[in-house]
């Protein structure tokens, strides 16, 4: 038998073309790797190397915390991807919820490559790419069903439907030569549902015939032990709280939740409600949704609220507004509607306020404040449980079910914070699976598949984060982000003067403004020390022949800095503005 060496490239972007032989057959290397989506929530997106080509699973964004001043989204630094841009087979989308699609726009951009979806997720995606001002005929979208195979080359892509809370959701295998590697994205057991939401079991029993040589399950789930009765409950709690409401119904959802959405029409048909959909970006998805029979609404008890004046006020009894939203959204209409400034709704005693949003990281202290204010307008508040509202994830048990329907060799935890990944670790062991077998990654390890052997090589691709600040797409780094930190803690100092270059001198006065440091009229003597501070690194800087305008900015800024924090402890952000002028 004829041997070929086999060079293993440690650098990835190169990526990694070594073959092993098997009696006739070239086999290459297997790899796994996350840009984002490993030890956090949201921002999703996973590759797969196989063959020499790259299939990427999901492209999402994560909503950043509090402590990120102004920052509207984060996504994945893809960037690394570029140099692999012509092995790229294709980007291949589970569901259309944002922490898995949101990022297309942005990655598009510098990564053209094909797109694969079911035809809602599709829409949403159209719609989205439309609205950032996309040529969608420059774009190669293609829309799959769970019935599709693609082939490139030795590697097939196929699907299969799973239960989620937004129709249309797939799990992805890829097949390879070595053994198919499975992504379930988020999923489900829930039987309960309408048939566009339900898991094809006999898709997932054919794959667990093809040697599944890794399964990347969610993980979100696993600390949750809920078994069975939650979406009956869920519906039972409900019909108990329209029963018992006398005046209008106001129900808070997230916009992609669109289950749920039906879930509250159901009910209120039931109850024999007219139903009014409010919030912007829900309308857009509740219209693709109605159009392409994802969302049964009968177009009589389907209203459109008018604004608020002195003959309507929009308080029918038998009206049931869903406040809709991503994110904050829902919470900050509510707000309003309880401060009668939201145009079409102000909260009454009289209304009936079901919340249906749990915080999601970030939104904590709006969700807290919102409660609050709730309560104060006297309206009837009801907070549906957070454990009848999780059932759009895997639980523990779901998440054994399907490690046992599928039988993989290996598993791989992703979709979930590192505590979540443990879960799943433990739930493997309790079934039986070794350590060795499931492997806990961070974004940029490198899991290879060798022989049907596996070894993880840690922090092999440089992976980090892009954060969105309205347009502007990778402006914002660590020295914008502590600035806006400095400017929330501490203000901005400005500190202007007119100096003459020909005669070295101050000329009129020294200004100060400040924002957000300190009350101008009850701390004269500190900003008349400035002043004075300002004054005696201007005399070195004076004296010379030339002056150094660069030298004389910083020798400023530095020494007010030291001044004001021995001064008062606190470090604003000082910003010298010296004006040349002839005098």
């Amino acid at each position: 038998m004829r041997q070929i060496n086999c060079v293993i490239q440690k650098t990835w972007y190169n990526i990694h073309s070594e073959k092993r032989c098997k009696g006739s057959v070239t086999l290459s290397k297997i790899r796994f790797f996350a840009l984002g989506g490993l030890g956090e929530n949201g921002k999703n997106m996973y590759a797969i190397e196989a063959d020499s080509q790259i299939f990427i699973l999901d492209a999402g964004i994560k909503y950043p915390s509090a402590e990120l001043y102004g920052v509207d989204e984060i996504i994945p630094d893809y960037k690394i991807l570029i140099r692999a841009k012509d092995r790229i087979r294709g980007i291949f989308l589970s569901h259309a919820h944002e922490d898995h699609i949101s990022a297309l726009p942005h990655i598009l951009r510098d990564l053209n490559v094909p797109v694969y979806a079911t035809n809602f997720t599709m829409q949403i995606v159209n719609d989205m790419l439309k609205d950032e001002g996309y040529d969608l005929e420059t774009l190669t979208l293609n829309t799959i069903s769970q019935n599709s195979i693609i082939k490139f080359g030795n590697v097939r892509v196929t699907f299969f439907n799973t239960t989620h809370s937004i129709p249309e959701s797939i799990g992805i295998a890829v097949h390879t030569v070595d053994g198919v590697i499975v992504y379930t994205s988020d999923f489900t057991f829930d039987q309960s549902g309408d048939a566009m939401y339900q898991t094809d079991f006999r898709k997932i029993n054919e794959l667990s015939e093809k040697n599944v040589l890794a399964l990347l399950t969610e993980s979100l789930g696993s600390t949750l032990e809920l078994n069975g009765g939650v979406s009956n409950n869920l519906n039972h709690r409900l019909n108990s709280i329209f029963t018992n409401a006398d005046g209008r119904i106001i129900v808070s959802l997230f916009s992609s939740d669109l289950r749920k959405i039906q879930r509250i029409i159901d009910i209120s048909l039931a109850h024999h409600k007219k139903i009014a959909i409010i919030g912007r970006r829900a309308q857009r998805i509740v219209d693709i949704a109605i159009q392409n029979g994802y969302l049964n609404i009968p177009a009589e008890s389907l209203i459109n609220l008018r604004y608020i004046d002195e003959k309507n006020k929009n308080d029918g009894s038998d009206v049931v507004a869903l406040v809709t939203g991503n994110r904050h959204e829902p919470f900050f209409m509510l707000q309003r509607m309880c401060k009668k400034a939201d145009r079409l709704i102000h909260i009454e005693e009289t209304d009936t306020v079901i919340l249906m949003t749990p915080p999601v990281p970030g939104t904590e202290k709006m969700a807290a404040r919102t409660m609050d204010i709730l309560y104060r307008s006297d309206a009837q508040v009801k907070v549906v449980d957070k454990r009848l509202l999780t059932s759009a994830h895997a639980t523990a048990e779901e998440i054994k079910m399907m490690i046992n329907l599928l039988k993989p060799k290996f598993i791989i935890p992703t979709i979930g914070e590192y505590r979540h990944q443990f879960g799943v670790k433990k739930l493997a062991q309790e079934i039986g699976y070794k350590e060795d077998n499931v492997f806990l990654l961070d974004n940029g390890d490198v899991l290879t598949f060798d022989d049907k052997e596996a070894y993880v090589s840690r922090n092999d691709i440089n992976v980090g984060e892009i954060l969105i600040d309205g347009t502007a797409v990778g402006d914002v780094n660590d020295f914008v982000m502590k600035d806006r930190e400095l400017l929330a803690e501490d203000g901005a100092l400005l500190l202007v003067a007119h100096v003459s270059p020909k005669t070295k001198q101050i000329i009129g006065e020294v200004k100060i403004v400040t924002k957000g440091f300190v009350y101008v009229q009850e701390s004269e003597e500190i900003l008349n020390k400035v002043k004075e501070t300002f004054l005696e690194v201007s005399k070195k800087h004076l004296e010379g022949k030339y002056i150094n305008w660069n030298d004389f900015k910083r020798d400023v800024r530095n020494e007010v800095n030291r001044f004001i924090y021995q001064e008062t402890r606190r470090s604003p952000i000082t910003i010298p503005v010296i004006i040349s002028t002839e005098g």
